[in-house]
């Protein structure tokens, strides 16, 4: 197998080759089709998640085909199109794991971080944390949905059934979230970076009824909003658009610190919240509904070897919609 290997934090990633993995008792060995490239990875390679598995192969929005399986997995997922996600595994004896909120386990194993991810030709993923796709789909249209689409999916749902709803960072989560408010029969606000014109008139022609830089105000309150920029300053701004007992979503797994705010933009029962990784339930109900919605993924496509541009792109804002690598 090929693989782009992160071998320090904070460090280029770096191609190596090895022989195909084995996968172990309970696992799958797929070939890669396309790995979508997510903030997430960002935060793991520029070291802002500590501890990860080094060296590592990052990347946990993969799709592929199972080319073979472990003990006690049943051998007719071979020649299945699967989709891997940033859970890769749970303990399944927590409080968590038994009360239904796996997301939140407390000895998780998380693709493309504590485990090696789909940066890669091949992967291996435990058989219970892959899904079933569709086999006619595209699999580089698929590969986003992974967690753009389910963190935003989780962060929807957190953020209630207000109609008028702002999304902070118009990135590959918001650009699939949006699709689903609009055909929800909502109001979508989007917030970008300062004079990021290009972002703006994205979202503007996926139906957002209104775009702007994230400094300025939304023409009306809104019922929610939901912060996918890892910002911690957009916090006390997200909070002074919603109305009363509005909620804001904090929808990433790192952001910079929050700044210190006054009461006031909290206060008349406001509420601030964040979402956790995914559960597999979160799939179950996702999928149908990006189906029905018809959401279209915008890709870019990356050959595998180029994983490190990909990154440089995403984090210098220069993508709208998603990366995706193809090996």
């Amino acid at each position: 197998m090929k693989a782009m290997v992160l071998e320090r934090s904070r460090t280029r990633l770096v191609p190596v080759e090895h022989p195909d993995p084995v996968p172990g008792s309970g696992e799958i060995r797929l070939r890669v089709e396309a790995c979508a490239v997510c903030r997430t990875d960002l935060h793991v390679v520029d070291g802002e998640l500590e501890h990860p598995k080094l060296p590592l192969v990052p990347g946990h929005e993969i799709v592929g085909i199972v080319e073979s399986v472990g003990l006690g997995v049943d051998a007719t997922r071979i020649g299945r199109r699967v989709g891997v996600p940033w859970l890769g595994h749970t303990c399944g004896t927590c409080p968590y794991c038994r009360s239904d909120a796996e997301n939140l386990c407390d000895a998780p194993l998380f693709t493309g971080y504590t485990r090696d991810g789909g940066f890669a030709t091949h992967a291996v993923a435990d058989a219970e944390f892959a899904f079933d796709l569709d086999p006619d789909a595209d699999p580089v249209a698929l590969a986003p949905l992974l967690c753009a689409g389910l963190i935003g999916w989780r962060a929807l749902r957190k953020a209630g059934d207000g109609k008028r709803i702002g999304l902070y960072g118009f990135g590959a989560a918001a650009h699939i979230i949006a699709q689903v408010c609009v055909w929800q029969g909502r109001e979508v606000y989007a917030f970008t970076r300062p004079g990021d014109l290009d972002a703006q008139h994205f979202a503007l022609s996926l139906g957002a009824a209104w775009a702007g830089g994230s400094e300025e105000a939304p023409p009306v309150p809104l019922d929610a909003a939901i912060i996918f920029a890892p910002v911690g300053e957009l916090v006390p701004a997200a909070l002074r658009t919603v109305r009363k007992a509005g909620r804001v979503v904090c929808g990433g797994i790192h952001m910079s610190d929050i700044p210190s705010m006054p009461y006031a933009v909290l206060w008349e029962e406001r509420e601030l919240v964040s979402v956790a990784n995914l559960t597999r339930q979160d799939a179950a109900t996702f999928f149908p509904v990006a189906r029905a919605a018809g959401v279209r993924t915008h890709t870019t496509i990356y050959p595998l070897a180029s994983a490190n541009e990909a990154l440089a792109d995403l984090r210098a804002g220069r993508l709208n919609g998603a990366a995706v690598l193809v090996p």
